[in-house]
C-alpha cells in the first residue's frame, strides 16, 4: 500500500517549472516579491532553448535608428502575427521590452556597442528598423548567463534533473506538483500556492526540429490535464534555416543573424530565389518606403532590406517550394551564402558561434563556402491561454504560464527576436501575477492524496508490466506522422491521417513498457514523455484541421488564402468531461481604440507622429 507520507514533500509559495529565460525571469521576480520560490529543471540550470536565440532580443530602443518606438514594434508584431495576437499582450511587450533589456545590462549583460557607446541593434526579419540588441550571435547565451548569475543570489531553491508529472489541485485551484528525480526515480511532492509554467515547446514530436530532448510539450500536457485551455496550437513555426547536413546535426538552428548581416539564399542553379516569393501585400509593409518595395518587386539586388529578411513563414515556404521543384541542395535544403558578402575576419567577429558550429559539426568553413540549410520545427506560437495582464490561466486559479508555453503574444507567426523580449517581459509579469494571486488567497491549500496515489501508480505501471510496447518505437512513429502530415503545408486528408495515427499511438502508449528499475532508466523517461507529446500533437492537428485558411505559421493547401472571417477567431483546445479533447472557435477580443489606430496607421503617419 502506497503511503504518500513517506514521499518527500517540499513546501514553497511558488514553483516555477522550467529554467530557461522565462522560468529564470519569473523566479527572479517571484523571489523579489518576497515569495518562497522553487525552480524545477527537467535538465540542468540554464540548459534551455533561450541559448538558441542567437540573433538578438527585440526592443524598440532606437539606438541605431532614432525613428523606432514601441508603436512601430507593436505594429510590426501585430502584422507579423496576422492580427491574431492578443492586443494587450503585444502592447505590454512593445512598451516594456526596452526596460527589460536595460535591466539585463544593469545585471551584468555585455551587449555589442555602437560607435556612440549605445547597445547595438541589428536588422531582423519582419522588423521595420534595426531593433535586435545583440551579443554577436550568442545573445541567448548571454541572457541565460546573466539571469543565472543574478537569479542564484535571490534566495530561490533550484531542483535540477527533476521532471514534473502532474499538477495537483485542491478543488479548482493549484496546490502543488508531483514530480520525480530523473537520476533515482524517487517521487517528490512540491506543495505550493501557485505554479508558473515555463517549459518551452514540443518540437520533439516532429522528426526534423531544432528542439532538444527536453522539449516534449510537458507544459501543454500538465496544463491541459489540470483543466487549462490551450490556444493557437495550429501555429507552429518552422525556422527557415536549420542545418541539413550531416544527419547527426540535422535541424540545428542557423541564426537569422546570418541573413541579417548580409547572407543570401541560393538554389542549386545559383539563383537568389527569394525575389520570386515576395508577396505584394508584404512588400510595402516590410520595406522602408513604397519605392523600396517596388525595387524588391523588380528583383533589384541593391534593395537595402533584402527579401531574405521577410517573415519566417514566407522564407520557410519559399525554401520548401524550391526543394520540391528540384532546385534544392544535394542534401535536401538550399544554400545560405555569407562568404561572398562579407570578409572572413568580419564573419568570424560577427558570427563566431555559426563559424565554429559549421566548422566543427559539418566541416564547412562559412567564410569560404555556403551552408546547406532548410526548414526545421522551431517554435510554438500557441500554448496555455492566459490573462494578458497577469499571465494566469483563464480557467485554473493559481496556474501561470510564460514564454513559449503560453499563448497570445505571437498570434499566427512570431517575429525573430521577439522570443527573448517576450520571456523577459512575461516572465516578470508572471512573477508579479503570482504575488497578487497569493496575496488574495484565503486559507491554506491541501494535497489530495488520491490524486497523488493514482498518478504514481500510473507512472510505475510502466515498470511493472511483464510485456508491452517499446516507447522509442512509439515516439518514432509519432515523429513520422507529424512530419509527414502536420508539416509546413497541410491538407485535410493528411491531418485526418495524423489524428487517426495519434489515436492508435495513444492506445499503444497506454500499454508501454520500460524494463528495469526506476533508477537511471532512460526508457522510463521516454515512456513518461509520450503522454505530453501525444497531447501536444493532437492539439496541433485538431486546431489545424478546424482552421480552414492559411495564416502565418499555418498553411492549408486546400484553403490557400487568408480569410476575413477566420481572423475573428482563435482556436482553443481543452479536456472534455469524457476525457476527450474538445477543440472549438473562440471569438477574439476587440482591441482598444488606441491600439487599433496604431496597427492600422500608415508608416508615414506613424513617422510623422500623427498617431
Amino acid at each position: 500500500m502506497l503511503n504518500i507520507k513517506e514521499i518527500q514533500t517540499i513546501e514553497q509559495d511558488v514553483i516555477v517549472i522550467g529554467a530557461g529565460g522565462a522560468g529564470l525571469r519569473a523566479a527572479i521576480e517571484s523571489s523579489a516579491q518576497g515569495l518562497r520560490t522553487g525552480l524545477v529543471c527537467k535538465s540542468l540550470l540554464g540548459k534551455a532553448h533561450t541559448v538558441m536565440a542567437e540573433g538578438g532580443v527585440a526592443a524598440a530602443m532606437g539606438n541605431v535608428d532614432k525613428r523606432d518606438s514601441w508603436k512601430f514594434h507593436f505594429r510590426d508584431t501585430m502584422r507579423g502575427g496576422k492580427f491574431l495576437n492578443d492586443w494587450l499582450m503585444v502592447e505590454h511587450h512593445a512598451k516594456e521590452s526596452p526596460d527589460r533589456v536595460r535591466e539585463l545590462e544593469e545585471w551584468g549583460a555585455v551587449f555589442d556597442r555602437t560607435k556612440e557607446g549605445l547597445i547595438s541593434q541589428r536588422n531582423f526579419g519582419g522588423h521595420r528598423f534595426p531593433r535586435l540588441a545583440h551579443v554577436g550571435d550568442r545573445t541567448g547565451l548571454e541572457i541565460i548567463r546573466t539571469l543565472q548569475d543574478h537569479g542564484i543570489h535571490q534566495g530561490m531553491d533550484i531542483y535540477m534533473e527533476v521532471t514534473a508529472l502532474e499538477l495537483l489541485k485542491d478543488g479548482d485551484r493549484i496546490c502543488g506538483v508531483l514530480a520525480y528525480y530523473r537520476e533515482t526515480g524517487r517521487f517528490v511532492i512540491f506543495k505550493c500556492k501557485a505554479v508558473i509554467l515555463a517549459t518551452g515547446g514540443g518540437g520533439k514530436a516532429w522528426k526534423i526540429t531544432s528542439n532538444s530532448w527536453e522539449y516534449t510539450g510537458d507544459g501543454y500536457a500538465l496544463a491541459y490535464e489540470a483543466g487549462a485551455e490551450l490556444m493557437d496550437m495550429e501555429f507552429t513555426q518552422f525556422h527557415p534555416t536549420g542545418m541539413v547536413w550531416p544527419l547527426s546535426v540535422k535541424g540545428i538552428l542557423v541564426t537569422e543573424g546570418v541573413r541579417g548581416d548580409g547572407g543570401i539564399l541560393l538554389n542549386n542553379k545559383g539563383d537568389r530565389f527569394m525575389f520570386k516569393y515576395i508577396p505584394e501585400k508584404f512588400a510595402p509593409e516590410t520595406a522602408d518606403t513604397v519605392e523600396e518595395a517596388n525595387r524588391w518587386l523588380k528583383a533589384d539586388k541593391n534593395a537595402r532590406r533584402p527579401p531574405e529578411l521577410l517573415t519566417r513563414d514566407v522564407v520557410a515556404k519559399a525554401i520548401n517550394a524550391e526543394v520540391k521543384a528540384g532546385r534544392g541542395s544535394p542534401h535536401g535544403g538550399v544554400f545560405l551564402n555569407i562568404a561572398t558578402q562579407l570578409p572572413g575576419d568580419i564573419i568570424k567577429k560577427k558570427l563566431p558561434s555559426m563559424y565554429h558550429q559549421f566548422k566543427e559539426l559539418a566541416e564547412v568553413d562559412i567564410t569560404k563556402d555556403p551552408m546547406e540549410v532548410g526548414p526545421t520545427l522551431h517554435y510554438f506560437m500557441g500554448g496555455v491561454r492566459v490573462n494578458p495582464h497577469t499571465q494566469e490561466s483563464t480557467t485554473v486559479p493559481g496556474l501561470f504560464a510564460a514564454g513559449e508555453c503560453s499563448a497570445g503574444m505571437n498570434g499566427a507567426n512570431r517575429l525573430g527576436g521577439n522570443s527573448l523580449s517576450d520571456l523577459l517581459v512575461f516572465g516578470r509579469l508572471a512573477g508579479i501575477g503570482a504575488k497578487e494571486y497569493i496575496t488574495k488567497l484565503s486559507g491554506s491549500v491541501n494535497i489530495n492524496e488520491d490524486q497523488v496515489t493514482t498518478a504514481i501508480r500510473k507512472a510505475t505501471d510502466i515498470l511493472n508490466r511483464e510485456k508491452g510496447t517499446n516507447p522509442y518505437l512509439i515516439h518514432e512513429k509519432l515523429q513520422e506522422t507529424m512530419q509527414d502530415n502536420v508539416g509546413i503545408i497541410r491538407i485535410e486528408k493528411e491531418l485526418e491521417t495524423a489524428l487517426s495515427d495519434i489515436e492508435k499511438l495513444k492506445a499503444e502508449a497506454a500499454l508501454v513498457k520500460a524494463p528495469g528499475s526506476s533508477q537511471y532508466n532512460p526508457g522510463w523517461h521516454e515512456a513518461l514523455s509520450l503522454h505530453s507529446m501525444l497531447v501536444t500533437s493532437e492539439a496541433v492537428a485538431r486546431a489545424a484541421l478546424i482552421r480552414q485558411e492559411s495564416r502565418g505559421g499555418h498553411t492549408r493547401e486546400d484553403f490557400p488564402d487568408e480569410s476575413k472571417e477566420w481572423v475573428k477567431y482563435n482556436i482553443v483546445s481543452k479536456k472534455g468531461p469524457d476525457g476527450k479533447m474538445i477543440t472549438e472557435k473562440l471569438m477574439k477580443m476587440d482591441p482598444p481604440e488606441h491600439l487599433r489606430l496604431i496597427a492600422d496607421a500608415s508608416l508615414e503617419d506613424l513617422e510623422a507622429g500623427k498617431i
